[in-house]
């Protein structure tokens, strides 16, 4: 019996996107983050084109977006999952004919193509099958999916009555903002430019922009950075909106000592040197994440010592004087992000939380000791969990006698849900008493 070589899918084709974001999918399922899928992705096809890249890339995000909702379909639709990668290419292809109905008959095609090349193409009828019987049954799955809590959330259980429990009124404005496309935002480096310079060179370019109350410029359309006409130049750099809330609540003055104890990939850091002429520690555990703060600061012309060393290690990084300022932006379980990182959703447990708590508790504890008496500290996290956030920061200031509470715009600290206009983040201030 003669064994046929299938051609290659042609690079541009769907179903060589659908076939590659399946397969990053399934490294996902099977535990990856996304980001390392795609580092590897990179390497091992460094030839793949732009258009193909982006095809990939919105194919990837938008299914990991909807998990829950494809799960629960397949589930009605197969007796037990298929093996990796072919159960997330059914994944992406049920996204893909929810969101284009239109294209129904291509997707189908181009997804048993995509089969053909995966798993020695054993399982190109039962693909063919299983989304032939999901178009049939379309109206019925939807209304089944509607009525299930995964599904029509999109986020795992725990997750959702986790934010039931802590925002009784806000849960599913939450669980809306976490599933939909995030919004791309500027920070103008005052150094080099100002805000109506920026929005009249990205307008002529095309790109228009909206000004949000503090400073942070929205693009209506995001684009690659690269496109943007000033970027290299150092005019600005791409921030959340509620990251570059963190540079004025720390409250930073010419020629303090000011530690960003983990400051990858560097947006806040360059923030602080931008506002203010202080003497910059910028720490990362990371070493090829801190390569990445020296870039972001070369191209803005700013300067800061960058060490890759673990905060909590002080012994290993502290020269004896203390900080005037300490920016603490810590690990946490990244929930107020989940849309920029939706494999998020697919990794988390519910215990990480607790987790995530303790490193926390364990770095402000180190931190503390090279804070300068009337010194402030800001704590950080992209978190909406309360463990993470109002409790640690709580718990914190209890084990501190010396401690005293800021507060921030008023209030005791400040927890900004995700919205349209920027991310999820918590912000706590606290200063050494003398």
């Amino acid at each position: 019996m003669m064994h046929h070589t299938l051609p290659p899918l042609p690079e541009d084709s769907l179903g060589n996107a659908l076939k590659i974001s399946a397969e990053l999918i399934a490294q996902v399922v099977e535990g990856s983050t996304l980001t390392d899928a795609l580092a590897a992705l990179g390497a091992s096809q460094p030839q793949l084109s732009p258009g193909t890249r982006g095809a990939v890339l919105d194919l990837t995000y938008s299914t990991l977006r909807d998990c829950g909702r494809q799960d629960f379909i397949l589930s009605k639709l197969l007796h037990k999952p298929l093996p990796e990668p072919i159960q997330s290419l059914l994944r992406v292809a049920l996204h893909r004919l929810e969101v284009r109905p239109e294209q129904a008959h291509t997707v189908v095609d181009q997804a048993v193509n995509a089969a053909a090349h995966l798993l020695k193409g054993n399982f190109k009828g039962v693909v063919n099958g299983v989304l032939r019987n999901a178009l049939r049954q379309t109206d019925s799955l939807r209304a089944a999916a509607n009525q299930d809590m995964m599904a029509e959330h999109r986020h795992p259980a725990w997750w959702i009555r986790r934010l039931r429990q802590q925002y009784p009124d806000d849960w599913r404005d939450i669980l809306r903002a976490g599933n939909s496309h995030p919004p791309m935002a500027l920070r103008v480096n005052a150094l080099r430019s100002d805000i109506d310079e920026v929005q009249e060179m990205l307008a002529a370019a095309s790109h228009p922009t909206r000004e949000l109350a503090n400073g942070a410029l929205v693009l209506e359309r995001p684009v690659p950075v690269q496109r943007l006409p000033g970027f290299s130049e150092g005019c600005y750099s791409v921030q959340d909106a509620g990251a570059q809330a963190a540079a004025r609540y720390l409250d930073v003055h010419d020629g303090q000592r000011v530690l960003d104890a983990c400051a990858a990939p560097g947006g806040k850091t360059c923030h602080i040197l931008e506002q203010a002429d202080v003497q910059l520690t910028a720490l990362d555990t990371d070493p090829a994440r801190a390569r990445r703060i020296r870039e972001n600061l070369d191209r803005l012309g700013l300067d800061a010592q960058v060490k890759a060393v673990d905060c909590r290690h002080v012994e290993q990084w502290w020269d004896g004087q203390a900080f005037d300022r300490i920016l603490a932006d810590l690990p946490c379980s990244a929930s107020g992000v989940v849309r920029r990182n939706p494999d998020i959703k697919w990794l988390r447990r519910s215990e990480d939380i607790s987790r995530f708590a303790a490193l926390q508790a364990e770095i402000l504890d180190q931190l503390w000791q090279v804070l300068a008496p009337g010194g402030k500290m800001l704590y950080v996290t992209c978190s909406v969990f309360a463990e993470e956030n109002h409790a640690q920061i709580a718990a914190f200031a209890d084990r501190h006698p010396d401690c005293r509470r800021l507060p921030i715009d008023g209030q005791t600290d400040c927890q900004y849900l995700p919205c349209a206009d920027h991310d999820g983040f918590f912000y706590a201030l606290v200063e050494k008493q003398a």
